[in-house]
């Protein structure tokens, strides 16, 4: 590897951590898992920098790598109790005048109750904007397979949505489908 191209690997790794920390905390749900697992993510991607093909898709190779962390640790874990961190202290916490934050809460739940492979599909297609076939190759499927996904997960989680606005019919405005963010995801693939 040469020099100039160490330089600009170097900078699409520096490029790709926003968007692999936002994956990272879709899937984990928790902000300091995230990081730890991006950092993990970086310190394996340079030691295994020998080993990506300049030229080719960088963020899908990282994507990979942190997709594989994720499913090893969580193969280790499942048969852990889980811990609730901050479930129990946001329910505790007074609520915020802003209804916008709290059906951003509804929908982070909602979109935690997805099974990890829904919820995978669902942020790679429709909140990181890769195509379908990106997205299978990325979790080794069929891209059928991945347009099915995407579709469960929608419905999913639009009835995961719609309960969470019956639930808080306390006067309230309801969650809006029209909110650009959630309205995205919803939206995945069409």
């Amino acid at each position: 590897m040469n020099p100039q191209g160490s330089a600009s690997l170097k900078a699409e790794l520096l490029g790709a951590i926003p968007s692999l920390r936002a994956f990272a905390m879709s899937l984990s749900g928790n902000i300091d898992r995230a990081d730890d697992l991006v950092q993990e993510t970086l310190v394996k991607a340079w030691s295994n920098l020998g080993s990506f093909t300049e030229g080719t898709n960088m963020s899908a190779w990282l994507f990979t790598i942190l997709r594989n962390i994720f499913y090893s640790e969580y193969r280790k874990r499942r048969r852990e109790v889980a811990d609730p961190e901050g479930q129990i202290a946001a329910r505790l916490a007074s609520a915020p005048s802003q209804n916008s934050h709290m059906d951003f809460l509804d929908f982070q739940d909602a979109l935690q109750q997805l099974s990890p492979d829904q919820r995978e599909a669902l942020i790679l297609v429709g909140a990181s904007g890769m195509s379908y076939e990106e997205a299978a190759d990325i979790c080794g499927c069929a891209v059928g397979t991945m347009k099915s996904r995407v579709n469960r997960a929608r419905n999913r989680l639009g009835q995961l949505l719609a309960m969470a606005s019956e639930d808080g019919a306390d006067g309230d405005t309801a969650w809006n489908p029209a909110e650009p963010a959630m309205d995205k995801l919803l939206r995945a693939g069409e």
